[in-house]
C-alpha cells in the first residue's frame, strides 16, 4: 500500500511519498544505533528532558498546522484535532518531568546494600495506526526517549504528513539524528528490521493479525515487545443509572473520533426490560441527530471515516449481521455526498450465533442489548476475544467498583466511557494484547532492570 495523502472527506488524493529505499533503511538503522551508543543514551537526563519539553512546546506553538494535518489526512474533526495536539504535548510534557524519578535507583531494603537501576536497551521499531497519529506516537516516544533509548517510527501509510510532522519536531527541538527516525517502509522492511540486532525491542497498536505477525517475528528473535490491539469495549448500563445523561455518554463513547477508537464505546447493555426500550429511542434519536460535514467545520457533528477500505469494511460487517438475523435500528448505509461518510447505525438482536457477536466495529456503528440482570451483563460483556476496556454506569458508586472489577479487561470506568491522560496505564488483556503504555508502567516496558549489589571489602 503506497504512502499517500487522501482525503476522507471528498476523496481525493492530495499527494502521494515514496518509500523509503533499501540503502536508505540501512542509514536509517545504523544511525539510530550510533547515536544511541555514542550520544543520547550517555545524556544527563535533564539534557534529554530540554528536547522533549521543547518538541511539546513546539506542538503547542504550531497547533493549527499540526491539527490541520489530522483533519486533512484521516478526517477527525477540527476540535477533535486540536484535542489530540494538547494530549500529545501534554504526555511528552509529563515524562520530561517524571523521568528523573522514575530513573532514581530503588534501593532492595530486605536486601542490605542491594539496588536497582533503569537502564535503556538500544533502538525501538514503533508500528502506529492513523486513528490518533500523534496521540499514539506520544504515549512511546515520551517515555522511551527519556528513558534514553532511541526510535525508529513507521507509521500508517494514510497519515504521512503527520508522520513527517511528528519527526520534525524533535529535528527542530534539537535532538540529534537519529534520536526520531520517520520511515516510510514497506511490510517486508518492517520484517527486516525487526530481525535486524541493533533493534531490540519492538511496540505496535494496531490489528489482531498484524499484532500476531509481529510478536511472532519479534519472538524468533528474542525481543521485547508491547502489542495494543483492538477492543469491543461494553458498556453496563445499571438499574439506577441516571438515564438521559448515560445515553449522552453513550453516544460519546461510541462516536468519538467517529468511532474509530480501540477504547469506545462498542456494545451498549441495558438492564431492564422497560428502560432498554427507553435507552434504545433515545440512543437511536441521538445517534440519527448526527450531522455530517466538512470535518474543518466546527459545526459538523458527523466526520467521515478514514478510508474507502474503512468505509467498506464497516458496510460488509453490517451486512453479515444483517444477514445472520441483526436488526438495523438506525442507519446502515453510505450517505451519499463526496467521501467516506457512513450513517450513525445501532444494531440489535445481535445473538451469539451472529459473526459479529466477537468481531470489532471500528466505526459508528454500535451493538445494543438488553438484559435481566447484572450477572448477564457481565456475562456478555466477557463474551468477547478483547480485553481493553469497559465501563459501568450506575448511581451506586461502591456497586460500581464491583462490577468493573468483575470485567475482564486493562481498564475500566465508572460512570465514564473511556479516560485517558498521561498519568494512567492503557493496556489490555486477551486478544487486545499485552504491555502497558502511558504513567510509569509504560515508561519501565523497554528498560533493563538491572540489579547492582555492594558489599564492603574484606578487613
Amino acid at each position: 500500500m503506497p504512502f499517500q495523502t487522501v482525503n476522507p472527506a471528498t476523496g481525493e488524493l492530495v499527494r502521494s511519498f515514496e518509500e523509503i529505499s533499501d540503502r536508505g533503511l540501512e542509514l536509517a538503522v545504523g544511525t539510530a544505533h550510533n547515536v544511541y551508543e555514542t550520544d543520547w543514551r550517555l545524556r544527563t537526563v535533564a539534557e534529554r528532558a530540554k528536547i522533549v519539553s521543547r518538541a511539546a512546546a513546539i506542538l503547542r506553538e504550531k497547533a493549527e498546522e499540526y491539527a490541520g494535518y489530522l483533519t486533512l489526512e484521516m478526517g477527525k474533526r477540527i476540535a477533535d484535532s486540536h484535542s489530540e495536539v494538547a494530549t500529545s504535548a501534554a504526555i511528552l510534557d509529563y515524562y520530561a518531568k517524571k523521568a528523573e524519578s522514575y530513573l532514581k535507583p530503588k534501593m532492595l531494603p530486605e536486601a542490605p546494600g542491594a539496588e536497582l537501576h533503569t537502564n535503556p536497551i538500544g533502538v525501538l521499531l514503533g508500528i502506529e495506526p492513523w486513528n490518533y497519529p500523534y496521540y499514539q506516537i506520544a504515549r512511546v516516544a515520551g517515555p522511551q526517549l527519556m528513558v534514553g533509548n532511541v526510535l525508529l517510527l513507521k507509521h500508517a501509510e494514510n497519515v504521512p504528513q503527520a508522520a513527517l510532522a511528528f519527526a520534525r519536531l524533535f529535528e527542530e527541538a534539537g535532538a540529534p539524528a537519529g534520536v526520531y527516525t520517520n520511515i516510510f517502509a514497506s511490510i517486508d522492511q518492517v520484517g527486516r528490521v525487526i530481525e535486524d540486532p541493533r533493534v531490540r525491542g519492538v511496540t505496535l497498536t494496531g490489528s489482531e493479525r498484524a499484532g500476531a505477525a509481529v510478536g511472532e517475528r519479534a519472538g524468533r528473535n528474542l525481543k521485547k515487545v508491547v502489542l495494543e490491539l483492538g477492543g469491543s469495549d461494553p458498556l453496563i448500563v445499571l438499574e439506577d443509572a441516571p438515564l438521559e445523561w448515560t445515553i449522552d455518554s453513550a453516544v460519546i463513547g461510541r462516536m468519538v473520533n467517529t468511532g474509530q477508537c480501540c477504547v469506545g464505546t462498542k456494545r451498549i447493555i441495558v438492564i431492564g426490560k422497560d428502560r432498554g426500550a427507553a435507552f434504545l429511542d433515545g440512543f437511536v434519536k441521538r445517534m440519527a441527530a448526527l450531522k455530517p460535514g466538512d470535518p474543518a467545520d466546527r459545526s459538523t457533528s458527523l466526520a467521515p471515516v478514514s478510508s474507502e477500505r474503512a468505509l467498506e469494511t464497516l458496510l460488509g460487517q453490517i451486512e453479515l449481521a444483517r444477514e445472520s438475523g441483526a436488526t438495523v435500528a438506525v442507519g446502515g448505509k453510505r450517505i451519499d455526498r463526496p467521501g467516506f461518510y457512513l450513517e450513525p447505525t445501532v444494531l440489535t438482536k445481535v445473538t451469539e450465533n451472529n459473526p459479529i457477536y466477537k468481531q470489532e466495529l471500528f466505526g459508528p456503528v454500535a451493538c445494543f442489548y438488553v438484559v435481566e440482570d447484572e450477572i448477564e451483563a457481565l456475562r456478555l460483556a466477557n463474551a468477547t476475544p478483547y480485553g481493553l476496556g469497559g465501563s459501568v454506569f450506575t448511581a451506586d458508586l461502591e456497586r460500581g467498583r464491583k462490577v468493573a472489577a468483575q470485567i475482564d479487561s486493562g481498564m475500566a470506568f465508572i460512570n465514564q466511557p473511556i479516560r485517558t491522560q498521561a498519568e494512567l496505564p492503557f493496556g489490555g488483556i486477551k486478544n487486545s494484547g499485552f504491555g502497558r503504555e502511558l504513567s510509569e508502567l509504560g515508561f519501565d516496558e523497554f528498560v533493563n532492570k538491572k540489579l547492582i549489589t555492594v558489599s564492603p571489602t574484606a578487613m
